[in-house]
């Protein structure tokens, strides 16, 4: 018995040498994969506060920003969701003359952890149509208002036609990031089509969807792929869009857009935007939702490096209720396109 409970010279017993070296790399490993605790905007150690902001029925604050004519005189208000990266400085980009002209109100947000918008441990798909709800309560906007989402930030517009359907009373995508494990999305064609994508976004994206816990441990690993949109360092196929990431690199720009947007904490912002995007769609999927009492138009570049116009069209093709507006010779940042911003408006508000 002595023999099998240890070495016979007072050492431990192997197997419990084992166990404890299990349990130290075990340890190691969840303290490595642990996310660092976000800094809030206001708080001890957080950034200041300098955007105006609301309070979320949940005690979260969203921070916002207003362009076109005021609140009290606007003919038509519109929400305006950010894509990944961005913020409440965003916008399509219409002109003032327009939005003056058709007595257009805007507001753009952080989303939650983006900027100055406090992070949501909670994010989810329902969340971000829940927080665009809020949002209009907070300011006012009336029983129905419309809704312009862009690129990733467009899952909040999906959700909203499913969460909050009688809030809207018109919605435009601009460019739609798409999840790639849609069950109805052609497998073939979906899995040729993520496989022509970088491999740092393709193990991204798997991460995202298989442990999106994983998702912070991940990125921080230089000897790892990981995302060359969060690291600006794939190109694209658009001459427009490449001349833009380009500047943005050499300038400085797109740094500290990045700066700002994870100042909380890049897993708040951009990893926890990641898992939403890319992970499991319990709920419901954009094929599967009933047509809403509203029109949707959808306005998707032919040159698009992030999003496969292909899958697009078929997404569009399935819903059957979308308007699709394909662009010919465009790539995916539709807000940089000159012009482009006053008809997506004009559209949404015809």
């Amino acid at each position: 018995m002595a023999a099998a409970n240890s070495t016979g010279n007072g050492s431990p017993p192997v197997a419990l040498m084992v166990l404890m070296a299990a349990a130290m790399v075990a340890g190691w490993f969840v303290n490595a994969v642990r996310p660092p605790p976000p800094t809030p905007c206001g708080t001890e150690g957080g950034p200041p506060v300098t955007a105006a902001r609301v309070r979320m029925r949940d005690g979260r604050f969203l921070a916002y920003a207003e362009s076109g004519v005021s609140r009290e005189t606007a003919r038509f208000k519109v929400v305006y969701s950010h894509g990944f990266s961005g913020g409440r400085m965003d916008s399509p980009r219409a002109s003032q003359a327009l939005l003056e002209e058709m007595g257009v109100y805007m507001v753009a947000f952080d989303r939650a952890g983006y900027g100055e918008s406090d992070p949501d441990p909670r994010r989810s798909l329902r969340s971000a149509a829940m927080d665009i709800q809020d949002l209009a309560d907070a300011l006012q906007l009336g029983l129905k208002f419309h809704l312009i989402c862009s690129s990733l930030g467009c899952h909040a517009a999906w959700a909203s036609y499913y969460y909050i359907p009688h809030r809207l009373a018109g919605a435009a995508m601009m460019a739609p990031v798409i999840n790639y494990r849609w069950p109805a999305l052609p497998r073939g064609l979906a899995r040729q089509l993520y496989r022509r994508q970088p491999i740092g976004d393709q193990w991204s994206l798997r991460v995202a969807y298989y442990a999106p816990w994983l998702l912070h441990w991940w990125m921080n690993q230089t000897w790892l792929p990981t995302s060359t949109v969060i690291s600006g360092s794939g190109s694209f196929p658009n001459a427009l869009d490449e001349k833009n990431r380009l500047f943005a690199l050499s300038t400085g720009l797109f740094q500290k857009k990045a700066r700002v947007a994870t100042q909380q904490g890049v897993q708040e912002s951009f990893y926890r935007d990641m898992a939403v995007m890319f992970g499991r769609w319990p709920e419901f999927e954009p094929a599967e939702l009933e047509e809403p009492p509203f029109p949707v138009h959808l306005f998707q570049g032919d040159e698009d490096g992030v999003v496969p116009v292909q899958l697009q069209r078929h997404i569009c093709r399935r819903v059957g209720w979308v308007n699709y507006h394909e662009l010919a010779g465009v790539g995916h940042f539709l807000s940089a396109v000159p012009g482009l911003g006053d008809r997506i408006v004009s559209t949404l508000l015809k």
